[in-house]
C-alpha cells in the first residue's frame, strides 16, 4: 500500500522560480534548471536533479517544460548546459528556437553568477 504523502506517488510539477525552473515531486524539490535572461535569449546554463530522484526522467520533464515555457515567452534558447544541449538535439520541435552557444552569452553567464 502506498503512502499518499510519499514523493515517489506524487506526479511532478515544474514552475519558474525566476532565474531557474524547479521540478517538484509533492511538497520535495527534484532538481532544477538555470537560466540568464539576455537581449530576448534565455541562457541555460545548469541543471541538475537530486540524487534521490535520479532515474525517473525528471530532467527531461523539466527541460522539456522549461523550453516550451521559454518559446511561449518569446524568447530564443541558448543551451550552455550540456543536458539541455543534449536534449535539443534529440528534439527537433525547438530547433528553430535555439541560438548558438557564443562567446558574449559564456560572458554574461560568468559575470552574472560572480
Amino acid at each position: 500500500m502506498t503512502d499518499e504523502r510519499d514523493s515517489t506517488a506524487q506526479s511532478p510539477t515544474v514552475r519558474d522560480a525566476g532565474h531557474r525552473y524547479e521540478v517538484r515531486l509533492g511538497d520535495e524539490l527534484a532538481g532544477f534548471t538555470e537560466y540568464l535572461d539576455r537581449d530576448g535569449q534565455r541562457i541555460f546554463f545548469h541543471t541538475e536533479i537530486d540524487d534521490r530522484f535520479a532515474g525517473r526522467g525528471l530532467a527531461g520533464i523539466l527541460v522539456h517544460d522549461a523550453l516550451t515555457a521559454t518559446v511561449a515567452a518569446g524568447k530564443r534558447i541558448v543551451p550552455i548546459c550540456p543536458y539541455v544541449a543534449k536534449y535539443l538535439g534529440r528534439h527537433d520541435e525547438f530547433a528553430a528556437s535555439v541560438d548558438p552557444v557564443t562567446p558574449a552569452a559564456s560572458e554574461a553567464v560568468r559575470s552574472a553568477r560572480r
